[in-house]
């Protein structure tokens, strides 16, 4: 592994950090979105499949097929999305790297960010706190509607407050934990191919510079069911295998990220048990994990009642009421997430010295 490719992970972090995503510049999830819409109104168009143009109810045989073409529709979406965005940015990369090996580095640094959200959260929690911290409820309400998926219009104070807590919290792992994971991932990649075969690896391969293809594969993934992952219509089917699949790679880095946070608190025993008792009840395999541990560390209680466009859902109690929900709170689960993310910077470099000086 060339000493550049761990670069890379310490200069995208540094990035990020500091400057995240510049407003109105170019981003990889507004590509993906947009072939998202595309191809989302192309599958509707073919099966005159508008809001409320379903085959009648009596109708069984037309409805499961009308299901199972949509599920293959959706199926080849998102296959194709996260080949097709692995396949181009290796490509982008590489092409880079022949003009010249820095502007290859300093491509895969820029896409590399974009791929962390760390300072996005940052900014999403001040730009709500700001007109919060004066008294401002619409301004702050406004702000968050920009955020959460929920209706904003009468929130309270505290549930303002528990509403950002809670996407903070669920969004440090597909936002932020993540990504690095399967950066790290394709970071070994290499070692671990060179370990089981005893082959040269071509250093053109696809598998060889995987660190900023695989992250943003997940981010693709990630995005997919953000997109069309929902279980109301008209994306119930559309989006089933997107939403089934990022549950599936979003399982692995989620239970590392509670077992570091868990372990950072001094705790990890309270906490994995407030989360075996509780992130279960949670609807989502991979969310309730990851909040109901911020919770826990941090001595709150989230989910309970939210209105979604005037539909009333209940969501489990994650933790245990503590203390209020606050804004210093806030800002020390933003902190609990750059520790744990610098963690595993940390251990991946201990690894690679590691390994350095064994072979």
């Amino acid at each position: 592994m060339m000493p550049d490719e761990f670069a890379v992970l310490i200069l995208a972090a540094v990035l990020d950090y500091s400057i995240g995503d510049p407003w109105g510049w170019p981003h990889p999830v507004q590509a993906m979105g947009w072939a998202i819409d595309c191809y989302t109104r192309f599958v509707f168009n073919i099966w005159n499949n508008a809001t409320g143009q379903m085959p009648e109810a009596g109708d069984r045989p037309a409805l499961v097929r009308h299901k199972l073409l949509l599920r293959c529709a959706g199926t080849m979406l998102a296959i194709g999305l996260i080949l097709g965005s692995y396949t181009v940015s290796w490509s982008i990369v590489l092409a880079a790297s022949w003009v010249h090996p820095l502007l290859g580095i300093a491509l895969q640094t820029i896409l590399l960010a974009s791929c962390f959200a760390g300072r996005s959260l940052r900014a999403a929690a001040v730009d709500v706190l700001a007109p919060l911290n004066v008294g401002d409820l619409v301004k702050a309400r406004e702000r968050l509607s920009l955020y959460v998926g929920r209706d904003t219009e009468n929130l309270s104070e505290p549930e303002i407050l528990r509403a950002l807590l809670e996407t903070v919290t669920e969004n440090a792992v597909d936002g932020v934990t993540a990504p690095l994971f399967y950066a790290l991932v394709g970071f070994a990649l290499p070692h671990l191919l060179l370990s089981v075969t005893d082959r040269p690896i071509d250093p053109n391969s696809m598998w060889v510079s995987a660190i900023v293809p695989l992250a943003i594969a997940y981010k693709a993934a990630s995005t997919l069911d953000s997109t069309i992952g929902y279980k109301e219509a008209p994306y119930t089917d559309l989006g089933w295998f997107s939403a089934k699949l990022e549950d599936v790679l979003t399982w692995i880095p989620c239970r590392l990220t509670v077992i570091t946070l868990a372990v950072i608190s001094g705790k990890p025993i309270y906490i994995w048990q407030i989360c075996q008792r509780d992130a279960v009840k949670d609807a989502s395999p991979n969310s309730g994990w990851s909040e109901c541990a911020y919770a826990a560390i941090l001595g709150v209680q989230l989910g309970g009642t939210n209105s979604y466009r005037g539909v009333i859902k209940h969501k489990p109690l994650l933790g245990e009421p503590i203390h209020p929900i606050t804004p210093q709170l806030i800002s020390q689960a933003l902190q609990l997430t750059r520790y744990c993310f610098l963690i595993w910077l940390g251990l991946s470099l201990l690894f690679y010295t590691l390994l350095c000086f064994v072979s």
